[in-house]
């Protein structure tokens, strides 16, 4: 009895800190960049992230243009080269990072908030992010590296898989663009086009600052409007048309000599934001988000034995990301693991979760939320995001009871809203000796 009781309090415990996230704190700087800040004062540590208009998408005709924009910002600024530059982090223990996704990209600073050592690596982050030469001989290593990259990528199964899975659910737009790029447009990138993305896409009116740390407000906007007057002063740049929707289902087979087939089933899911994103996430918990107890899983891995893994999961982005489907199989066994996986989800949107599954994911996922916000980097992450897709500042104060009170009603009506089974892209890679 007495260990019952302790395990319902310190659920219970769980549960009542899960439902109030970090304190946010929200201004524009003196560019009218808008600025995001949690104050964290236990770590003397401070984490910055600069959010920008420019991941691949914004590729244009050039894919690859943003990854080699951003891979060269710390390889020469200023009057400081590469090694240099590395130098001055390296020395006061600070960290910068550079990460292109498909809707935006992330530059980004953790340093020690001591006043000394913070200063000099604020001064190497902001002349970084302002004053880049971008050196013609930095860009032709960027771009014998890349090219490297693709032809790896081009012989790896599961990243013909992806490319391919991308081109057939937005045929035509952007969020097609090859990250790394092709072996054309790799050659043809000047540093004319990088600078011209540059100024076009680094502009502090289409940036978002994201800070966590161990700092005041004061201090906060002081280092804001430091940071953002140090950006290529703009507008914003003009937003993305959305994708047209997929209405007719397609099946993409590419020979690979591999050894499995990888498999991926998909189509054009949710926006971040929209009011059916909750629903759709906490349902694909029950569907094959879950791991071991999701649906996909145990139907065919446990039952039938045709992937060792097998998962599923919506990816929001500003306009509808994907909803994707996949695993891994051999050549005999695709067809049969088509049909469970296509079978699984037939059955999901016809009838969503049962009571148990519905509860057991609600528990999951509210339990499981102080952990996401369980240190810098993970509220950041959260920061940054709430930021760019401009989600309510209450967002990660009304998670849990959001997920809590999220009904089986809204789970089929938000799946059968937004999947179809009957257009549904399938891509096939592999299990076969190329012709």
């Amino acid at each position: 009895m007495i260990r019952i009781l302790a395990a319902s309090l310190l659920a219970f415990a769980i549960s009542a800190q899960a439902q109030t996230g970090p304190r946010i704190e929200h201004w524009r700087s003196n560019s009218g960049t808008p600025v995001f800040f949690i104050a964290a004062p236990q770590i003397p540590m401070l984490d910055i992230q600069v959010v920008l208009d420019a991941g691949n998408s914004r590729d244009g005709a050039l894919p690859g243009l943003s990854q080699i924009t951003h891979s060269l910002l710390n390889t020469g600024a200023g009057d400081l080269d590469a090694d240099a530059i590395a130098q001055q982090f390296e020395d006061v223990g600070a960290a910068y990072n550079a990460e292109v996704l498909l809707d935006r990209s992330k530059v980004s600073l953790r340093t020690l908030v001591d006043p000394e050592w913070r200063e000099q690596a604020l001064a190497t982050f902001t002349m970084v992010l302002g004053k880049p030469k971008f050196p013609e001989t930095q860009l032709e290593r960027r771009r014998q590296q890349m090219q490297v990259a693709l032809k790896k990528l081009e012989e790896n199964p599961g990243a013909i898989a992806k490319q391919a899975f991308y081109q057939a659910v937005y045929p035509g737009h952007s969020y097609s663009s090859p990250i790394v790029g092709t072996e054309d447009s790799l050659a043809a990138i000047t540093r004319d086009d990088i600078e011209g993305f540059y100024r076009t896409f680094f502009a502090s009116g289409g940036a978002i600052v994201a800070m966590v740390g161990a700092i005041g407000r004061t201090e906060a906007e002081a280092i804001a409007n430091r940071i953002t007057q140090a950006l290529p002063q703009g507008p914003a740049p003009n937003p993305l048309p959305p994708p047209s929707a997929v209405t007719e289902a397609k099946t993409v087979v590419i020979p690979h000599p591999s050894e499995q087939a990888h498999v991926l089933i998909g189509q054009q899911g949710v926006a971040r934001g929209e009011a059916f994103h909750f629903p759709l996430y906490l349902g694909n918990y029950t569907l094959g988000g879950g791991g071991f107890s999701s649906r996909l899983m145990q139907e065919i891995r446990n039952n039938r034995g045709l992937a060792y893994s097998v998962y599923s999961y919506f990816f929001p982005l500003r306009h509808r990301g994907p909803f994707r489907l996949g695993f891994q199989t051999q050549k005999s066994q695709v067809d049969q693991a088509l049909e469970a996986a296509y079978a699984e989800l037939r059955r999901f949107l016809a009838d969503g979760p049962t009571e148990k599954e519905l509860e057991h994911s609600q528990n999951s996922m509210v339990l499981g939320f102080p952990l996401r916000i369980a240190n810098n980097a993970s509220m950041i992450d959260y920061l940054s995001m709430i930021g760019y897709y401009r989600l309510p500042l209450d967002y990660l104060d009304t998670w849990t009871d959001r997920i809590s009170a999220i009904s089986h009603e809204q789970i089929v009506t938000a799946f059968q809203g937004r999947l179809d089974p009957d257009q549904m892209i399938t891509v096939i890679v592999g299990g076969q000796s190329q012709p």
